[in-house]
C-alpha cells in the first residue's frame, strides 16, 4: 500500500474511533493542531491553484475534514462534560479569543457562525449551483467547438482527447461542488447546535455532579463550550472561505494574488481618484486629518509609480517586438514545416469564406464533422483531418478538393444561390443559370432565393451550396477512402481489437500477417465500397487463410465471402427482385487462362483485341441495366471476380461485380443479358 493511500486510510480511521474511544487532553492538542494546518493548507491550495481542476478531489476533502471535525467536537465535549479540561487548545480559545468573558465569548462566536453560515456558505452555494448549472449547458456547445478545431487542423486528435476529458472533469467536478457545499452548510448548523447542547449538557454536569451554583457551572462549562466552539469554527470558517474562493475562481492561467492586485490596484486613473477623495474627506470632514492625508498620498504616489511602470512595459514590449521581427529576418528560414503534405485539403477563393465563417453564420465546419462521422459508420474507417483553407489564387465562388497535397477536383458555386436538379420526371422547366452538380456531373441550374420554394413544388431536388460542397466532399473521400488508409490507422484498427479480443489479434498479428498485408486487405475492400466495421469477421477470416496464403488479393476474396450478409444488403434489397448481368462460363474460362502468376501477384495476359471486345460486350449489358434505371451489377464465378474487376475498372469505374459466393441464399436476380467474348 502507497504512503498516501495509508495516511488517508489512517485519517479516516482516527476520526471513527475519536467517536468511541475517549482520547486524553494532550492528543486532543495535537490533533486540534492538525485540523487548523490542514484548513489553512486548503485555503492556500485554493487562492493559489491555477484551475479549479487542480484540486479536483475537492468535494472528497470536504467531506473528510467535516467527519474529521466533528469527531474532534465528540471528543472535546467528552473531556468537558466529563473532566472540566478538555486541554491547552480549547482553554486558550475560550480564554484569549473569548476574551475570558461569556458575554463576549457567545458574542464573537455568534458574529463567526453569522458570517460563515450566512454570507460565505449561503453565496458558495449558490454560485456553486448556477455554475453547475451553466458548466452542463455549455457542454455541448465546448464540443463543437473541439470538433471544429479538430477539422481545421488547429489541434490533433490527442489536444481534442485532452479537451473533451477536461470537458467532463469539469462537469463532473462542479456537479460534486453543488453538493458539497452543503456538506459546509450542515456543518456549520451543527457547530451551532452542538455548542447550545454543551452549555446545558456542562451546567446540568456541574450543577448536578460537581455541586456548583448555576453561575459557577454557567461561567466555567460555558467559557469551555465557546473556546470549544470557537476552536472548531475557525478551521470550519477557513474552509468555507476555501470553497467560496475555488467556485467563484475566474482566472485560470495566472497566479491568484498577482491578478487580484493587479485587477484592484492596476489602474493609475482608479488610484489618483481613491486617493483625491480620501485627502478631501480627511481636510472637509473632522475625520484624523494625518492619517487621512497619508493614506491619499500614498494612493497618489502609488499610481504614479504604476503609471511610469506600465510605459516603461510598453517601450519593452514594442523594443522586444521590433528585435523579435529583425531576428525572424535574420534566422534561417525552416523548411521542415513546409514538407507536410496534408490527407486531404479544401480550398475555396474569398468568396466562399462566409459559408466557412462560423461569426457570419457559416455552417460549413459543422458539416464536415458530420461527413467524418458519416464515413466513419458507413465504411468503419476514420477519415483524416479535412484542412480547410482560403486560396486568393482561385475564383471567389470556386473551390478545389486536394487528396495529398494534389489536387483531384474541384467545383464553382454561386453565393445566395440555390441549385435546382431535374430528378427525372419534372417536364415544367425553370429559368436559371445552366449548371452541372460537381459531384455526379448532372445537368442543374443556379436559381435564386424567390425561386425555391416554386422548385420545390414543381419537384425540383434543391440544394443550398455548403450541401453542394460537403456533398462532393463526401464522393471524393469515399473514392479515395482506401488510399487514405495508412498502416498508422490499421494499428490503431488492431489496438481497439485487441481490447475486446487479445487471443485473435496475437494469432493474427504479427505472427500471422503483418501489419501491411492487413492494410491491403483493407484497402481492396473499402476501394470497392465494402465496410471495413465488422472488424472482427474480417481478421476472423485472415486468421483462418493466412496459413495458406499470403496472396492479399486472394485473403480480399475469402473476407468478401464472410462478408456476404453486408454486401447483399448493401447491393440486393430483400423482397424484391434485382436485375443483373452475368459473366459467359466460357469467357471466366479464358480469363482464368490467360492469369500469371508471380512473386509480386498475378495478372492478367489477355489480347488487347479480346480486352476490346469484352469491354464493347460489357458496356453493351450495363446500359440495359441503366435504362431500367438499375445499378450496373455484374455476377461472376468467385475465382474469376477480383481478376474482372481488376479488368473492368479502368473502365467502367462504376461497375459493381459480385461472386456467387457473396450472395446470400434468399437472394432473388434476373439476369436481363450476358457478357460474352
Amino acid at each position: 500500500m502507497k504512503k498516501a493511500d495509508l495516511g488517508v486510510a489512517i485519517y479516516i480511521l482516527s476520526a471513527f474511533i475519536m467517536f468511541i474511544v475517549p482520547i486524553p487532553s494532550a492528543l486532543l492538542d495535537v490533533l486540534l493542531a492538525c485540523n487548523m494546518a490542514v484548513a489553512f493548507s486548503i485555503l492556500f491550495n485554493a487562492m493559489f491553484s491555477k484551475e479549479v481542476l487542480d484540486m479536483s478531489y475537492y468535494p472528497t476533502i470536504l467531506l473528510f475534514t467535516t467527519i474529521f471535525r466533528i469527531s474532534l467536537n465528540v471528543s472535546s465535549t467528552r473531556l468537558i462534560l466529563t473532566t472540566g479540561d478538555p486541554g491547552n487548545v480549547v482553554e486558550t480559545f475560550g480564554q484569549y479569543v473569548g476574551g475570558g468573558d461569556l458575554i463576549i465569548g457567545s458574542i464573537v462566536f455568534v458574529i463567526l457562525i453569522i458570517i460563515q453560515f450566512m454570507v460565505i456558505n449561503k453565496g458558495s452555494e449558490r454560485v456553486a449551483e448556477v455554475t453547475a448549472r451553466f458548466t452542463l449547458d455549455a457542454m455541448p456547445g465546448k464540443q463543437m467547438a473541439i470538433d471544429a478545431d479538430l477539422n481545421t487542423g488547429a489541434i490533433d486528435d490527442a489536444e481534442a482527447k485532452r479537451r473533451r476529458d477536461k470537458i467532463q472533469e469539469e462537469s463532473s467536478f462542479f456537479g460534486s461542488m453543488d453538493g458539497a457545499v452543503k456538506y459546509v452548510k450542515g456543518d456549520a448548523t451543527a457547530g451551532l447546535l452542538i455548542t447550545a447542547v454543551n452549555i446545558v449538557g456542562g451546567i446540568a454536569m456541574g450543577m448536578f455532579r460537581g455541586g456548583m451554583v448555576f453561575e459557577e457551572a454557567l461561567n466555567k462549562y460555558a467559557i469551555l463550550t465557546i473556546g470549544d466552539g470557537l476552536v472548531s469554527q475557525i478551521p470550519s470558517l477557513l474552509i468555507s472561505l476555501s470553497t467560496g474562493i475555488l467556485v467563484t475562481k475566474g482566472s485560470k492561467d495566472a497566479d491568484f494574488g498577482s491578478v487580484l492586485v493587479k485587477q484592484l490596484f492596476g489602474v493609475p486613473k482608479v488610484l489618483y481618484f481613491v486617493g483625491s477623495t480620501i485627502i478631501g474627506l480627511g481636510v472637509v470632514t473632522p475625520l484624523n486629518t494625518v492619517i487621512f492625508l497619508a493614506l491619499g498620498l500614498t494612493f497618489i504616489i502609488t499610481g504614479r509609480m504604476i503609471a511610469g511602470t506600465i510605459e516603461t512595459a510598453k517601450i519593452e514590449n514594442e523594443t522586444d517586438a521590433d528585435e523579435k521581427a529583425a531576428e525572424e529576418i535574420r534566422q534561417p528560414e525552416n523548411v521542415t514545416s513546409l514538407l507536410q503534405v496534408d490527407p486531404i485539403e479544401l480550398e475555396f477563393g474569398y468568396g466562399i469564406i462566409p459559408l466557412a465563417d462560423v461569426n457570419q453564420g457559416g455552417d460549413l465546419l459543422d458539416r464536415v464533422v458530420m461527413i467524418r462521422r458519416q464515413v466513419a459508420l458507413e465504411l468503419g474507417t476514420v477519415v483524416p483531418i479535412i484542412r480547410l483553407r482560403d486560396n486568393i489564387q482561385l475564383n471567389p465562388n470556386q473551390y478545389i478538393i486536394k487528396i495529398k497535397g494534389i489536387q483531384v477536383s474541384e467545383g464553382e458555386i454561386l453565393f445566395d444561390h440555390y441549385m435546382a436538379m431535374n430528378p427525372g420526371f419534372v417536364e415544367e422547366e425553370i429559368t436559371g443559370i445552366p449548371t452541372f452538380e460537381p459531384s455526379f456531373h448532372l445537368p442543374a441550374i443556379w436559381i435564386t432565393e424567390g425561386q425555391r420554394e416554386r422548385a420545390e413544388s414543381m419537384g425540383y431536388t434543391v440544394v443550398d451550396p455548403p450541401s453542394i460542397i460537403a456533398t462532393h466532399l463526401t464522393e471524393i473521400i469515399r473514392q479515395y477512402i482506401a488510399e487514405l488508409l495508412t498502416r498508422q490507422d490499421v494499428q490503431n484498427l488492431v489496438n481497439n481489437m485487441k481490447e475486446s479480443n487479445p487471443s485473435l489479434i496475437d494469432e493474427l498479428v504479427p505472427k500471422t500477417l503483418g501489419l501491411g498485408e492487413i492494410q491491403k486487405v483493407l484497402q481492396n475492400l473499402l476501394r470497392e465500397g465494402i465496410s471495413i466495421r465488422d472488424l472482427l469477421t474480417i481478421f476472423e477470416t485472415l486468421a483462418d487463410y493466412a496459413s495458406t496464403t499470403h496472396d492479399t488479393d486472394i485473403l480480399t476474396e475469402y473476407v468478401r465471402q464472410s462478408l456476404k450478409r453486408a454486401i447483399s444488403g448493401k447491393y440486393f434489397p430483400a423482397n424484391e427482385t434485382t436485375s443483373v448481368v452475368t459473366l459467359d462460363p466460357k469467357l471466366e474460362q479464358e480469363i482464368m487462362a490467360s492469369v500469371k502468376q508471380t512473386e509480386q501477384g498475378a495478372y492478367l495476359t489477355l489480347d488487347p483485341e479480346k480486352t476490346k471486345t469484352i469491354m464493347a460486350s460489357v458496356e453493351t449489358e450495363v446500359k440495359k441495366l441503366e435504362n431500367l434505371g438499375k445499378n450496373p451489377i455484374l455476377i461472376t464465378s468467385p475465382i474469376v471476380r477480383m481478376y474482372f474487376k481488376r479488368l473492368t475498372s479502368d473502365y467502367f469505374k462504376d461497375l459493381i461485380v459480385v461472386s456467387y459466393n457473396e450472395i446470400e441464399s434468399n437472394i432473388e436476380l434476373q439476369s436481363v443479358g450476358m457478357v460474352t467474348a
